[in-house]
């Protein structure tokens, strides 16, 4: 059987604009016009770049707007070189290619929403803002932390003037998130988006919170840590008749890929959910952070899930 197809959207680089310290602003259109696929609230898409390099990127757009698609990249000069690639070679006019949008936050109605963001990592929250506005709703605070100049100023503008956005500047230290989320209240909805070291203090923040109102969005995935314990496993992909031995410290992804079935991939830390395959039978040590724990029951993600047992079936 042939691998796995893994789709496509064509899209054209139709503007590109500052949006702040190193930030450009990007709007991608279907090449003919046509709508493009739907995505949630707060979804990302990878886009496929010049050179072979994949990115994750969140919608800044409410799904509402179908015809296009708006993304926020930050320049970081030391990063692994997709946003110099968007920053610099990447023009008005260009063709790229992004993946269906995936993720989301989720918006239970009649749900208070205490959106917390730093810095780059408010670009969900925007989506967010667009789309429970237009759905009516107004009962939602976004929290943005960030040093010196606010980004994407323009976009975040509308919800200043409705006193929806509360800007904090960093340059004198960063806000105490514990006083901002205080205790447990039902009928919230927390959700936090931005560095690791805002997350971790997030976490500890809410670690007595139930976690069915806790939504947390990350932009880089921790590191990889090896198994001392792992185990070799038979791993068998159904739809495509192939049955692999996957020895101990190889991962689920990298075995995968050996035999010529493709699974679409972009971070590799279980953090986006790219490589989301359903499981079929067995039982496999989930070390990502992305699922829930309803989703993990018939689902994982390839790039670093391991086998609790001696065998595992996907639908590949």
């Amino acid at each position: 059987m042939a691998a796995t197809a893994v789709t496509t959207v064509a899209t054209v680089v139709t503007g590109i604009e500052a949006a702040g310290p190193g930030i450009k602003y990007f709007t991608l259109e279907d090449p003919d016009g046509w709508e493009l696929p739907p995505a949630r609230p707060g979804a990302h898409i990878d886009v496929n770049l010049p050179g072979g390099l994949v990115r994750t990127y969140s919608l800044c757009n409410g799904p509402q707007i179908e015809t296009r698609y708006e993304i926020a990249v930050k320049h970081e000069a030391t990063g692994r070189g997709g946003s110099t690639v968007l920053c610099n070679k990447v023009a008005v006019g260009d063709k790229l290619g992004v993946s269906l949008p995936r993720g989301g936050i989720p918006l239970p109605a009649e749900t208070r929403h205490i959106l917390i963001a730093g810095g780059i990592g408010v670009t969900p929250f925007l989506s967010v803002a667009s789309a429970l506005l237009h759905r009516g709703e107004s009962d939602f605070m976004l929290h943005l932390a960030a040093r010196g100049e606010m980004p994407l100023a323009r976009l975040l503008a509308p919800l200043q003037a409705r006193e929806l956005v509360k800007v904090y500047d960093t340059t004198g230290g960063r806000p105490d998130l514990s006083a901002m989320i205080g205790r447990p209240v039902p009928g919230i909805q927390l959700s936090c988006s931005g560095p690791p070291a805002m997350l971790d203090a997030f976490e500890a923040a809410t670690r007595h919170w139930p976690p069915d109102q806790l939504h947390i969005e990350r932009f880089v995935a921790p590191p990889l840590v090896l198994d001392p314990d792992a185990r070799p496993y038979t791993l068998v992909l159904a739809r495509s008749a192939k049955t692999l031995e996957v020895p101990a410290g190889q991962s689920m992804l990298s075995a995968i890929a050996e035999c010529g079935v493709q699974v679409p991939t972009s971070c590799g830390g279980g953090i986006c959910g790219a490589c989301r395959v359903r499981l079929l039978e067995g039982n496999p040590l989930h070390h990502d952070r992305f699922l829930s724990p309803a989703e993990r029951e018939h689902n994982l993600l390839a790039c670093v899930a391991g086998c609790a047992g001696g065998r595992l079936v996907l639908d590949l």
